[in-house]
């Protein structure tokens, strides 16, 4: 079992973010976490990363569970987490291959001497993620989205058992969009990929390695289960609280509004 959130609640504030989350994700499973702004998504992702902790339930990530087991770095060096965050916190002077070698330290900047093996390692990830050829600019010239390869190639050096891919194209016009989720089929398919968890909350980029979803409304679980069953007209239409289509077309899940029969 990768992740496992037993009647988890968060409060924050005095205000409940978070309301009885019942989640369990495993081994071979990659996950959709979709929900609109506001619905508790980075919640859930500052919980798994043993940023906080829960106000009640249990939770276990890789077999570590929260208040049993000592946390912190041990546990975020198996987990490969990818935001537009962390992209302004890499110094200018960074190229791109500094800042993918610096994921084998879980560190920003690059403070010690890489060994040859990691050298090679990053190479391969920069190959696989189609961003070699941009290897030696520094990071801070880079498109958004090969920046966000490059962060992903970053990610994968400590050779975690999970990767959480945070909303990773916000900002791309539709062909840099296309080719970041292109990179992240081919490495959803690689042998020895982690377990991904995808948050979004754009059904048109749900790829068909994504078999699960949870949607999350209002700090709860709305519903979870199989992608193309959730990811339909008439689920949809009850979680937006608006009568939507859903198209399937190669695999990929296209979302439209359906007018009302009064012409609004």
């Amino acid at each position: 079992m990768v992740v496992q959130l037993e009647n988890v609640s968060l409060s924050r504030d005095g205000k409940w973010i978070l309301k009885d989350i019942n989640w369990q994700i495993k081994a071979g499973e990659n996950w959709v976490l979709f929900g609109l702004n506001g619905s508790g998504k980075t919640a859930i992702l500052n919980l798994l990363n043993a940023y906080y902790f829960p106000t009640t339930g249990k939770i276990a990530v890789l077999e570590m569970e929260f208040g049993k087991t000592y946390l912190g770095e041990k546990l975020r060096k198996q987990i490969g987490f990818v935001s537009t965050s962390l992209q302004e916190k890499f110094y200018p002077s960074d190229s791109a291959f500094e800042v993918v070698l610096s994921g084998a330290f879980a560190s920003i900047g690059l403070y010690e001497t890489p060994s040859d093996e990691m050298r090679k390692k990053a190479i391969t990830y920069l190959e696989n993620l189609g961003c070699i050829e941009y290897a030696n600019r520094n990071y801070v010239t880079l498109s958004q989205g090969e920046k966000q390869r490059v962060l992903i190639a970053r990610a994968l050096m400590s050779d975690p058992s999970l990767l959480i891919l945070d909303e990773p194209t916000n900002g791309l016009d539709f062909i840099a969009r296309e080719q970041l989720l292109e990179s992240i089929d081919r490495m959803a398919k690689s042998p020895g990929a982690p377990t991904l968890i995808y948050v979004t909350h754009h059904v048109e980029e749900i790829l068909p390695v994504f078999n699960k979803t949870l949607l999350l409304k209002q700090g709860q679980i709305f519903a979870l289960g199989n992608t193309q069953e959730l990811i339909s007209s008439e689920p949809l239409s009850t979680f937006f609280e608006l009568p939507v289509r859903v198209l399937w077309e190669n695999n990929r899940p296209l979302l439209s509004k359906l007018q009302f029969m009064n012409g609004r």
